[in-house]
């Protein structure tokens, strides 16, 4: 029996040879701009970016960018792009900026100077009219986020609230505890107060803003404040929200920190909290789960009432607990004056 012979191109071997070239038309060469030659670092760039379109508003004259490349384990190259922070400020087609105005222009304290413009919720409060202490804890029953300011003659403080806790405070020459204190002692004297709500991430930012700036390092997923001469730049998760027409006389940030901390009350002011307290018999019996104290106990104020007693059987005082549990100070001195009352504490 004879084999046909095949065709060419068929068989076995066929996907070993390459497919034959089609006849293109030739298309008019044009000049090419020059390129320059990449730096020693980065000569692993070269002819990369052949072909490469970048947005339109990195191409913008005056705006700077920055590319990294690296290689990958399986040989791949990637490319990576940074925009300079004044770069991602005009980039209004990739994100939106927006523009805020000061709502205290020209004022000394840091905090005070990047607080925006905002129509208060609440204001004109006076201690005739409404306890501090219960006005913070109303906040904080709210979640409430944005900031207080109370002012009498040329004295004036200014308090970030976050989730209906104080984190940041600014006096006329203070900060921290004792900003906070300057405000209720404002607020005591006569202080009319107001509350001006804020977004969350306004509010996020702006918890970093604290008696002194950090050198700039701009990163993927940085949150904070950065200001310069002039301008205060809002970044949250790396990306600008805002800006606002105030700033330092150098270039420097506040970073926010993670999760905002509660502000503490100076020992001036409630020195009730940073006292030591002595577990009495039946307040050792409390903490003790074998007995028949430990569960009236946890009956009637619960678990956190329970961490609070081990706490002070431990040692603490209730301004450190604060601190560690991250809980509101005044919610604590009730709860510490009924222990004392039931017999469960003494002071030390």
């Amino acid at each position: 029996m004879t084999n046909n012979p095949q065709p060419e191109g068929e068989g076995k071997d066929a996907k070993r040879r390459a497919a034959p070239r089609r006849n293109v038309p030739e298309q008019p060469l044009t000049e090419k701009t020059p390129q320059p030659e990449a730096e020693s670092g980065d000569s692993s760039l070269a002819g990369l970016l052949d072909g490469l379109i970048l947005p339109e508003d990195l191409l913008v004259e005056g705006r700077e960018s920055s590319a990294k490349s690296s290689v990958d384990t399986d040989g791949k190259t990637e490319l990576h792009l940074s925009v300079s922070p004044q770069a991602q400020v005009g980039s209004a087609s990739t994100m939106m900026v927006t523009a805020l105005t000061p709502m205290f222009p020209g004022t000394t304290p840091f905090l005070a100077r990047f607080l925006p413009a905002v129509t208060p919720s609440h204001t004109g409060i006076q201690t005739g009219f409404c306890n501090l202490h219960d006005f913070l804890r109303f906040l904080h029953d709210q979640n409430w986020y944005g900031f207080l300011h109370a002012g009498l003659g040329e004295q004036a403080a200014y308090v970030l609230v976050y989730e209906g806790r104080t984190v940041a405070a600014a006096g006329l020459s203070s900060t921290g505890e004792q900003a906070l204190g300057e405000l209720l002692h404002l607020y005591d004297q006569g202080a009319p107060l107001s509350a001006y709500p804020l977004d969350q991430r306004l509010a996020h930012i702006l918890s970093g803003v604290g008696s002194r700036a950090w050198k700039f390092n701009l990163t993927d997923d940085f949150t904070g404040l950065h200001s310069r001469p002039g301008e205060a730049v809002f970044y949250d998760q790396g990306q600008v929200v805002a800006t606002l027409p105030a700033g330092l006389s150098y270039e420097g940030a506040f970073p926010a920190p993670l999760r905002p901390q509660t502000l503490i009350l100076p020992r001036s002011l409630a020195g009730w909290a940073h006292h030591g307290y002595v577990a009495t018999l039946r307040g050792r019996d409390a903490v003790n789960a074998i007995t028949a104290a430990y569960q009236s106990f946890r009956a009637r104020y619960g678990q956190d009432g329970l961490s609070f007693q081990k706490a002070l059987v431990d040692g603490l005082t209730p301004a450190e607990y604060a601190l560690r549990r991250d809980v509101a100070l005044h919610d604590l001195e009730a709860l510490l004056k009924e222990l004392i009352g039931a017999g469960y504490l003494k002071e030390d």
